[in-house]
């Protein structure tokens, strides 16, 4: 009943990003080699990575959330508004996660309440959730008072060098290692797995399928309002408009990175690889001075093979 959600898919992702990479040390200017643009590769990637962790928990299950760009949106708001209004900065982050879960649930229920596919339904949402966060920031930015919630992205300074990383690339591996262990070692886990393998056979099985699905859209949607809450360390304001298109990119991370559309598959590994993929090269592209319709065109084409391997294998299965 179950597909493939451990490692062992990656080796395909693994390589192309070692290729990617090998390639713009090659051609690309020699500050590509620097840990600094590893440092900043990092921290560019903490936002998708964080949405697609939330995103491979979905599509495992079988479905499809585009709503995750509005969400960070959404989210970035949340904590604005609440820093402005003197809310401790704990406080208005948790706030942004809530928001984005509360999201992730009404997705769950339209969905199997109304029996809707998911695309239909994330699309309505995808423009009520935006609508929302424009009507809270009444259609402008937020500025808000500094926080420590801006170091989360920002770059390190020389006294803190010794954590490799900001406390945010910290966040996204620790989230990584949960959601890891959450599909590999949890009853949900298996249940996630088995929903997204045969929604029928996992009903037939006991399995309380509307509850799982209820469940991976929350968690998606927290997913999303944590990379908001990262969204706004990076910008340091509430912006409404921010993040329009992410949730290709989140969905793409997944699917580069092995997961299957048709559900059953995927894995945290593959996606956060997926995601790596798409940052180094526009952060490649960017360096070599490119215009920004070649990387949108290198990313689509990356997507596209992406997709067009996954149906390979699917048909020579």
């Amino acid at each position: 009943m179950s597909r493939r959600v451990l490692p062992g898919g990656v080796a395909g992702p693994l390589l192309g990003l070692a290729a990617v990479f090998v390639l713009f040390v090659l051609i690309g200017p020699g500050s590509f080699r620097s840990w600094r643009t590893a440092e900043t590769i990092a921290r560019q990637t903490t936002i998708v990575g964080t949405a697609a962790l939330g995103m491979t928990l979905v599509i495992i299950a079988g479905g499809i959330d585009l709503s995750a760009g509005s969400v960070v949106a959404l989210s970035t708001v949340v904590v604005a508004g609440l820093l402005v209004a003197g809310c401790p900065a704990l406080a208005a982050a948790l706030a942004g996660i809530l928001s984005g879960c509360i999201c992730g649930l009404a997705n769950g229920l339209l969905i199997t309440r109304l029996r809707v596919v998911p695309f239909i339904v994330t699309l309505g949402t995808l423009l009520l959730v935006r609508g929302v966060a424009k009507g809270l920031a009444h259609e402008q930015k937020i500025d808000a008072p500094l926080t420590w919630l801006v170091e989360l992205l920002a770059a390190l300074r020389p006294g803190t060098r010794w954590v490799l990383v900001p406390p945010g690339v910290w966040l996204l591996a620790i989230l990584a290692v949960a959601v890891g262990a959450l599909l590999r070692y949890t009853r949900l886990g298996r249940h996630i797995v088995a929903v997204g393998s045969s929604e029928r056979t996992a009903r037939l099985c006991g399995v309380p399928v509307e509850r799982i699905q209820c469940t991976v859209y929350a968690l998606s949607g927290a997913a999303a309002g944590l990379a908001g809450v990262m969204q706004f360390s990076r910008l340091t304001v509430g912006d409404p408009t921010v993040a329009v298109g992410l949730e290709l990119d989140v969905i793409a991370a997944v699917v580069i990175g092995g997961g299957s559309l048709a559900g059953g598959e995927g894995s945290v590994i593959g996606t956060l690889i997926g995601a790596l993929i798409m940052t180094v090269i526009r952060s490649g592209c960017a360096q070599m001075g490119l215009p920004n319709w070649v990387q949108e065109m290198v990313t689509g084409g990356v997507i596209v093979v992406a997709v067009a391997m996954d149906r390979w294998r699917h048909a020579s299965s």
